[in-house]
């Protein structure tokens, strides 16, 4: 059975969780892939509202199974604090499967991430300093711990200590920061692999047998795909591969598992921290998608960059994920615009560009070609099929797709787990992607 992949086209905080929990459903596993806890996952359901970082979003329905897969960079401190929150709200976490092959966020990896950051002044990243990118550095330099690790106290002590000799030094010597205590930091982590023996296993071979046996399984991404390492905006993007293809490389799936392909598009675009972003509001415009749409991260708490939605970026993200359909969300926010700004092209010395610029150059200096589209001026909260929107609403989300070249098959009209309103795209062919 094929499984579904989920990405987000933009730069992060589409709304993924809330399209990965509408589609958990009727699925039988949730697959993170990739990431850390510097990202975070929105649901509301009723009056709960749930805060996921490193959980899969199938948690919250009892017949999936939630996959933590090796692509993930784990801080089992965070794992355990998420897993208790959710235990204490009658959430059954004993579902929850952890790779061992996933790799260990460490106290020196938080502690490197805070001061390198400092350190880089104004071209700073915006990281959210949970010590990713040092993980993801220790990972490719084949020095990290993993999960598995914690299972063995003499394997984890041996390698704590190798690396705590040059974290240490880099500590104390470039940074002037004090030393790590090696007892307090292994102590503290064998309690953890204590408490989460029972979750670590071959998650490759879970997610393989479950396909073999026609499961439906959910590939969930954190970030997106215009953060991706290789793909996205460098260097202001993450430390691994939200796009589709890292569906396979972060679970264990092969490429034939992944057959439909869902992007995220928020009907505006934001973006957190540093980075060139071509569509961003002007101030006031900015202000309103900010309260309107709530946008504060969901780790961080930090206020979102807002800006008109950017077709040349969707579109280059659509391409590079072969996408099979897209969703829109927030289209309600865009209710107190009389007029809604849509990044159809970029310019840039006299130059013209539909397609994502040949490089990073052309691409910071770049000004928004805009076109304008009216508004419909109505709350749209209590629409759930497409003739229930506004002409002016349908007429926005049949451009997209005419830009985006993909159709369009849900658009969502506010948080609850209802506001979704099922549109009719999957019948009309936008002819770019191999899907």
């Amino acid at each position: 059975m094929p499984g579904t992949a989920l990405v987000g086209i933009q730069w992060g905080d589409e709304g993924k969780g809330k399209v990965t929990d509408l589609l958990a459903a009727s699925t039988d596993y949730v697959v993170r892939y990739q990431g850390g806890n510097n990202a975070g996952h929105t649901i509301v359901v009723g009056s709960e509202k749930y805060a996921l970082h490193l959980v899969p979003t199938g948690i919250l329905y009892p017949h999936c199974i939630p996959v933590i897969g090796a692509g993930v960079v784990v801080d089992p401190q965070v794992l355990i604090e998420e897993l208790d929150a959710l235990e204490n709200r009658g959430i059954d976490t004993t579902r929850l499967l952890l790779s061992g092959n996933a790799h260990l966020i460490m106290p020196y990896h938080l502690e490197l991430d805070r001061v390198q950051e400092r350190r880089l002044g104004r071209n700073r990243l915006g990281t959210t300093k949970r010590g990713i990118g040092p993980a993801y550095a220790d990972k490719a330099a084949r020095i990290g711990l993993r999960v598995q690790d914690l299972l063995d106290p003499k394997i984890f002590s041996a390698k704590l200590e190798v690396a705590l000799k040059e974290k240490n030094l880099l500590l104390t010597r470039v940074y002037g920061r004090l030393p790590l205590d090696k007892r307090a930091v292994e102590d503290s982590y064998l309690e953890y692999g204590k408490r989460l023996t029972a979750n670590i296993t071959d998650t490759s071979a879970v997610v393989q047998r479950a396909l073999d046996d026609g499961k439906e399984i959910l590939f969930e991404g954190a970030q997106a795909a215009l953060l991706d390492l290789d793909h996205g905006t460098y260097p202001f993007v993450t430390s691994s591969n939200p796009v589709a293809g890292g569906a396979c490389t972060g679970s264990g799936a092969g490429p034939r598992d992944v057959t439909r392909i869902v992007g995220i598009a928020k009907a505006y675009c934001t973006r957190v921290g540093s980075g060139p972003f071509p569509s961003e509001a002007d101030p006031a415009d900015a202000d309103i998608l900010v309260e309107a749409g709530g946008e504060y991260g969901t780790t961080t708490g930090r206020k979102r960059r807002c800006g008109w939605f950017d077709a040349v970026a969707a579109r280059y993200a659509a391409r590079l994920n072969t996408l099979t359909e897209m969703v829109v969300t927030k289209l309600d926010v865009l209710s107190c615009f009389e007029a809604i700004k849509i990044c159809s092209a970029y310019e840039h010395a006299g130059e013209r560009f539909e397609e994502f610029p040949p490089n990073q150059t052309v691409f910071n200096k770049a000004s928004p070609v805009y076109e304008s589209l009216p508004g419909w001026g109505k709350p749209l909260g209590q629409a759930r099929q497409a003739s229930d929107l506004p002409k002016e609403a349908r007429a926005f989300l049949e451009r997209l797709e005419e830009l985006v070249r993909t159709p369009a098959t849900w658009a969502s009209v506010g948080p609850e787990r209802d506001q979704i309103v099922e549109l009719s795209a999957p019948h009309r062919k936008y002819g770019q992607h191999r899907g």
